[in-house]
């Protein structure tokens, strides 16, 4: 298994039973074919689809329906495509549970940046799309990403890019561990098996502390 699709498995879990779930750009999208056994969820696309399953297999996809990424979706009895008008009266009318986004960056405050990659002075790609909405409107943001990018961590005290959304984002899934963001900053939940608290320390920015009852990763 590959870090990210050990992130998508471990990011499912976070899904309960009946809630409006959004799912955002790159990593966020493979968790649909992860869902727990018994749970059952509505996943929302920003881009103006509700209800939705998997990933289609090859040859089983419409290039008519897709998700915010691009990459196309199955549509399933009691699906619906609209526009974005409405998708974005669903997302800031709080009726979004949770969603799971894709970060280039958070930090020990609960901020995440998630849309900024720098390309040269003052420009950057790719846009921000819809995620600044969805970190307000959904009642749950998590926050999923590599834990470090060419040995450096991506898990800061500060963001440095543009931040999407400040002091929002409840919980960090990385290949490597897992925090839960509360009041007083990072607290580390689960770590990854063979890796130590010092290990993660060594290659994360940000200041943690350590739960009580620290688990392994939870797959």
């Amino acid at each position: 298994m590959d870090a990210k699709e050990m992130i998508a498995r471990r990011a499912a879990q976070e899904l309960s039973n009946g809630e409006v779930v959004n799912l955002g750009f790159g990593i966020p999208t493979a968790v649909a074919n992860f869902l727990p056994e018994g749970v059952e969820v509505l996943f929302e696309s920003e881009n103006g689809a509700l209800v939705f399953g998997g990933a289609p297999k090859l040859g089983d996809d419409d290039p008519d329906v897709g998700n915010a990424g691009g990459l196309p979706i199955t549509m399933i009895p009691g699906s619906s495509c609209f526009d974005l008008a409405t998708s974005f009266c669903i997302i800031r009318g709080g009726h979004v549970g949770t969603t799971i986004l894709g970060a280039l960056q958070v930090d020990q405050e609960g901020s995440i940046a998630n849309w900024a990659t720098p390309v040269a002075p003052g420009k950057y790609i790719p846009g921000m799309g819809g995620a600044m909405d969805l970190v307000i409107g959904a009642k749950k943001v998590v926050a999923t990403l590599i834990h470090t990018v060419k040995g450096k961590s991506k898990i800061l005290r500060k963001c440095t890019l543009p931040i999407t959304g400040k002091s929002c984002v409840s919980k960090i899934i990385t290949e490597k561990c897992v925090f839960e963001v509360i009041p007083q900053g990072l607290v580390l939940t689960e770590i990854a098996e063979g890796i130590t608290v010092d290990e993660l320390r060594s290659c994360t920015e940000a200041d943690f502390t350590v739960a009580s009852e620290i688990k392994p990763y939870q797959l």
